[in-house]
């Protein structure tokens, strides 16, 4: 018996939604591209590369926890539950938490990224033959018409340490979102600890070059779906820890005076300038059960592994 892909949803944000965002990002002081646009076809291949790496413990590290603690989880989560991803990201995570979890009413990935997102949920479907499989194609950060999934409890699951892409105000702001979708139900999040900077900078700067290319991989989509003219030569990869506000940053800079065009207008680089594509912040376990709680959540447990690189906790709503 195959299983197939039960339902879709497509609110997939219209093209002219990542032109503008890119040119009001190129027109700031400090340049910028929001990280949620890494994630078109070959940006996802190349991050599900990076989660493979040596330097990279997150992945991992959170995989090693699911599988550790899976009764405790399944016993936080309970059974009877919509299972509700915020992005559809591991295949071997959400597989992880399904085999634990005692009998899931459906299984309901949303994510960004249209053609990745059925891929990965087809493929689920197939595994799962027995398990309603939802996908919904949309910016699960934004508002859209989130479809009637019948009875029964909603969990969310926000693995893989997306939520330090967020500064700590958007981070409370979409968890204050995902308690109002999941009505009542838990959510099980991924956070990444703050650590030795050494580590830090090896997993976001690793020596095979598959971060930098996933960070230059932004200029080359603007390239092909904006008109742009970036060099893609002439920029460079660049990650560091920024301990004052307790982050990764990741930046592409100019090696050069250089002038980009896009979309009819001419972006203008100094050599040494930068363009902001992404944040990771890196909690402690208190504080990020207080923005958590901050948020309308009241942390139920927490779960890390033995050298405390990472941590899952279980929200209740």
């Amino acid at each position: 018996m195959q299983g197939i892909l039960k339902d879709f949803h497509d609110f997939e944000p219209e093209q002219e939604s990542f032109l503008s965002a890119v040119l009001n990002g190129l027109r700031k002081q400090q340049k910028s591209i929001p990280s949620k646009f890494f994630y078109d076809e070959r940006g996802s291949g190349l991050f599900d590369q990076i989660c493979e790496l040596d330097e990279y413990y997150p992945t991992r590290t959170e995989l090693q926890i699911l599988k550790d603690h899976s009764a405790d989880i399944s016993a936080v989560l309970g059974s009877r539950a919509h299972l509700i991803e915020f992005g559809s990201g591991s295949s071997t995570k959400i597989r992880t938490l399904l085999d634990a979890m005692e009998q899931p009413l459906s299984y309901v990935p949303m994510d960004i990224s249209r053609d990745h997102l059925l891929i990965a949920a087809k493929r689920l479907a197939g595994s799962f033959p027995d398990l309603p499989v939802i996908a919904i194609c949309a910016d699960y950060t934004s508002d859209f018409p989130f479809p009637n999934l019948g009875g029964g409890r909603k969990t969310g699951f926000f693995p893989g340490s997306t939520i330090g892409n967020f500064t700590p105000r958007e981070a409370t702001e979409f968890l204050k979102k995902a308690r109002n979708l999941l009505e009542g139900g838990g959510m099980l999040i991924g956070v990444d600890l703050l650590k030795d900077e050494k580590i830090l900078h090896a997993a976001y700067n690793d020596t095979l070059g598959v971060t930098a290319d996933f960070n230059l991989n932004l200029l080359k989509r603007c390239n092909q779906e904006l008109k742009g003219g970036f060099d893609i030569s002439k920029f460079e990869h660049r990650a560091f820890l920024n301990r004052e506000k307790s982050r990764i940053e990741m930046h592409l800079i100019s090696l050069c005076d250089q002038i980009v065009p896009l979309d009819g207008e001419r972006i203008a680089f100094r050599e040494g300038e930068t363009i902001h594509t992404e944040n990771s912040y890196k909690y402690s376990v208190e504080s990020f059960q207080a923005l958590a709680e901050e948020a309308g959540f009241s942390p139920q447990a927490v779960w890390t592994d033995s050298a405390s690189l990472f941590s899952v906790h279980y929200l209740k709503s």
